[in-house]
């Protein structure tokens, strides 16, 4: 029996339709993962910090206190102080309807802190704003602090101590892969501000097994970012990282910029404010799976305020399109180390004035990355004189 002429078409649009299927759509969700609220030490209310991100484009955001999941009942006394009692009048005037506060003996307020299940409703949207489960893991040695943030974390997880930094580190690395695999959800840790208060060293970060992030850039305003005469700074330990790494045959480590915001109501150098840095995540959906498994794979960049149309990499060139403003310049920088000279890390390998550049791998080339820097200088920022740049994270060659 002879197929009609309609049958056959009929089966070939189909089988077309079937080996043509649509890939997701990716896009770019902008995040911060490292803030602080009342219910640590920042100085403020869950719900205005999440209004604060909101209201200004930020599509994700990782409130992670020291230490605490925001899910017990816990109550701030306001300070006595003007510039506290009007943040209550204003989260009074905003949020009046879900407030719960009491008078003590002496006269003073007290709030009920908001719980993540309690405040996420109000702000959480599909594809419009996500609130991750976060908690900077916060320990010490020899009174120097080692903080760790993890993303997407489950079930509280305490200071445990060591005999080391990098036994500490190492072990908050291993607890939070325990988790993920006895959960099955995807969550990270990463390395806070390895520069506050001089507390972490290329060193003790080289011989860490299973870390994937760090802090590049922190908007608060003891990380010493930029490093001292003696000291490397962030973007120098990382390449110094960076070489450890690929020569023990380990992951590439990826740069982050957060806020690390703790003050909501002063704005200035002198202390931590929202909105000094950030990550862009180009990702298949709005949703903690969906951002980390594209961190994971480097799908992302870090920025105080350069906005990126594109980055592409075939497996040889790297490339860069900036999203630019009016009135600014822009400078591509292509950076990595070589193989032949791996004690040279971080060497500019060409540089592009505009607002695209490229660069392809040479054969001695270990890894490259790129850092875009603007001509516009960064509004309320880390130091003043700062000017807006962006990270692209590292790749290597094929």
């Amino acid at each position: 029996m002879k197929s009609s002429p309609l049958i056959f078409l009929f089966l070939l649009v189909l089988n077309f339709a079937c080996t043509t299927k649509e890939e997701p759509t990716k896009q770019w969700y902008k995040g911060n993962l490292h803030t602080h609220s009342y219910w640590s030490d920042g100085d403020d209310y869950p719900e205005m910090i999440m209004d604060w991100y909101k209201s200004r484009g930020y599509d994700f955001i990782g409130l992670s206190d020291h230490n605490t999941l925001q899910e017990d009942e816990k109550w701030k006394l306001i300070p006595k102080s003007p510039s506290q009692e009007q943040a209550f009048q204003k989260y009074l005037d905003k949020f009046g309807d879900h407030v719960v506060y009491r008078e003590d003996s002496a006269g003073r307020i007290e709030v009920k802190l908001k719980t993540l299940k309690e405040y996420g409703p109000l702000f959480e949207e599909e594809e419009e704003f996500l609130i991750i489960p976060s908690l900077e893991l916060t320990e010490s040695f020899q009174q120097k602090p080692i903080h760790m943030n993890v993303t997407n974390i489950q079930k509280l997880i305490p200071a445990e101590g060591g005999t080391s930094i990098t036994e500490i580190m190492q072990n908050g690395l291993d607890r939070v892969k325990a988790q993920r695999d006895s959960t099955g959800i995807p969550m990270f840790l990463h390395i806070n501000h390895p520069n506050f208060i001089w507390a972490i060293t290329p060193e003790d970060i080289m011989t860490l097994k299973g870390e994937r992030f760090f802090e590049v850039y922190n908007g608060h305003p003891l990380v010493n970012n930029y490093g001292d005469s003696l000291r490397p700074s962030m973007e120098v330990l990382w390449d110094l990282v960076q070489v450890s790494y690929l020569q023990a045959n380990k992951p590439l480590l990826y740069g982050l910029a957060v806020d690390d915001a703790h003050n909501y109501h002063v704005f200035d150098q002198t202390v931590s404010n929202p909105g000094r840095g950030w990550v862009m995540v180009l990702a298949d959906e709005l949703s903690p799976s969906a951002l980390i498994q594209a961190m994971e794979k480097g799908d992302f960049y870090s920025s105080t305020g350069v906005t990126l149309e594109t980055i592409e990499f075939d497996g040889q060139e790297l490339s860069v399109q900036v999203n630019p403003e009016p009135n600014v310049s822009y400078k591509i920088q292509f950076l990595g180390t070589k193989r032949s000279k791996p004690e040279a890390s971080g060497v500019l390998l060409a540089e592009v004035d505009g607002t695209s550049g490229s660069y392809s791998l040479e054969e001695d080339d270990l890894y490259v990355r790129a850092k875009i820097v603007s001509s516009k200088l960064q509004e309320n920022p880390f130091q003043v004189g700062d000017v807006e740049v962006a990270w692209t994270q590292p790749v290597v060659g094929n």
